[in-house]
């Protein structure tokens, strides 16, 4: 029988299959003295946030002891009613390079009252995606391989793939028959590879991968990329290389990939590669001791809307991001802070330059952000080359032009760029499950085009 933990993740999983962005962590300890994060940037002049403050502080409004919204139980937990959303949010909209909203709501700590910060590290789970695709392109752009390139061409455990046939649910056993093609590049970057997910993806995948013991990238501290990798190649396809949009491991694959052609971490390509250019200082697979004070707490929802500190289970560490680990999940492995994702969302905008220095050529960027799936759908969206893609069917509402691109994290960050209004927007909470709040998102994409248009 799955663990009330297991379906909140997978029906979490299918927002984000359906064009939505929505994952594990302990309470942090005590953080030291922090330092003092920037100011909140001021509206300007022609912009009234008021809508977005009161959206934010309606969803994180806490008051312990006195039941305005919440109290404590004996257990240590807070009941909240039904209208209780997240504890904490942090919200960063930027326009033609410049922030003008940057601003956190509600607490980190729910029995302390700590306030939480704007510069909170917060988890970003399957927001990695967009960092690794990005950083396979540019090994791209060095001519390291061709996107239409078998993955097997460098990675030989992928090589003559089998697509699932017959599935005995009793006892994991399954037949195979050989896939037309091998898988390609693109179809990493795309999501149409056949590779899905441990936890999240299809009860086939589900058992298949828990049998041969192939993580899912959040928590999974110990290992190495190279050895799970190496298993996941000789596994089942779901279906044919490139028949259909299926939300699994293939960014880790082309982390791995990343490994290989770099000759080293990917941990280490990405910090020399992206973040150190960047000035993403707050962005790690694993946090230095120095800086896991500010790790933002996370928190979970049971079935009957009480909310407290996500603790282990299932075998897995909620306190991952503290760990001194040597898994590096490119799909899902990275731990940021919301100001470090929009400067790298604020250079694919700007077509790959960052203060005035080129990381990726701006035809490498127009690729990675125009539909590679044809007549494929992710949900009413289109998808690149780790983005998906507002169409015009999913683009009102909440607002987003058409051809803007997006993704989010399971713990509940969501992020879009839209190029022709010249946006970066990102709001952060941690929270999971959250059935009281996972509107938040979109009712923030609606709040923040109404204030720019007012």
């Amino acid at each position: 029988m799955k663990t009330t933990f297991q379906l909140s993740l997978a029906l979490l999983a299918l927002g984000a299959f359906n064009g939505g962005a929505g994952a594990w962590a302990q309470v942090a300890a005590p953080a030291a003295r922090r330092p003092t994060p920037p100011p909140a940037a001021k509206a300007t002049q022609f912009t009234d946030w008021t809508r977005v403050d009161q959206l934010l502080r309606q969803y994180t409004t806490v008051s312990i002891g006195r039941g305005i919204i919440g109290k404590v139980l004996p257990d240590g937990n807070v009941s909240y009613r039904d209208d209780t959303r997240v504890p904490g949010a942090i919200a960063l909209v930027m326009r033609d390079g410049k922030v003008i909203y940057r601003k956190a709501f509600g607490v980190d700590d729910v029995g302390a009252q700590t306030p939480l910060r704007p510069d909170a590290i917060v988890r970003i789970a399957s927001q990695t995606k967009a960092v690794t695709s990005v950083g396979a392109m540019l090994l791209y752009e060095e001519g390291k391989f061709q996107l239409d390139d078998p993955i097997s061409k460098y990675l030989p455990a992928f090589r003559n793939p089998k697509v699932l046939a017959t599935f005995n649910a009793q006892d994991s056993t399954y037949t195979t028959t050989p896939a037309t093609s091998e898988i390609t590049i693109r179809q990493l970057l795309t999501h149409t590879s056949g590779i899905s997910y441990p936890i999240i993806g299809t009860k086939e995948a589900r058992a298949i991968y828990a049998k041969a013991g192939i993580p899912s990238g959040i928590g999974t501290p110990a290992g190495s990329l190279a050895q799970s990798m190496d298993k996941l190649g000789a596994l089942p396809l779901l279906h044919e290389p490139g028949a259909q949009w299926t939300y699994g491991l293939s960014v880790d694959v082309l982390g791995r990939l990343i490994e290989v052609l770099a000759g080293q971490p990917l941990d280490q390509f990405l910090s020399r590669r992206l973040f150190a250019p960047l000035g993403m200082k707050d962005t790690y697979f694993y946090l230095p001791a120095t800086k896991r004070g500010r790790l933002a707490q996370l928190y979970t929802e049971s079935a009957d809307h009480k909310t407290a500190p996500m603790r282990p289970q299932d075998g897995m560490s909620p306190d991952y991001p503290k760990a001194a680990g040597t898994y590096f999940s490119g799909g899902a492995g990275l731990s940021s802070t919301i100001g470090d994702y929009a400067a790298f969302l604020e250079m694919l905008r700007q077509g790959g330059t960052h203060g005035g220095r080129r990381l990726l050529k701006a035809e490498t960027v127009a690729l990675m952000t125009e539909n590679q799936i044809g007549a494929l759908s992710q949900g009413t969206n289109k998808f690149g080359l780790g983005f998906s893609l507002t169409t015009a069917q999913s683009a009102r509402p909440p607002g987003l032009s058409p051809g803007s691109f997006e993704w989010g994290g399971i713990f509940g960050t969501t992020y879009w760029v839209d190029p022709k209004e010249k946006l970066v927007a990102l709001i952060y909470t941690q929270k999971y499950p959250n059935t009281t709040g996972n509107d938040l998102d979109d009712k923030f994409k609606v709040a923040v085009y109404e204030a720019l248009a007012k």
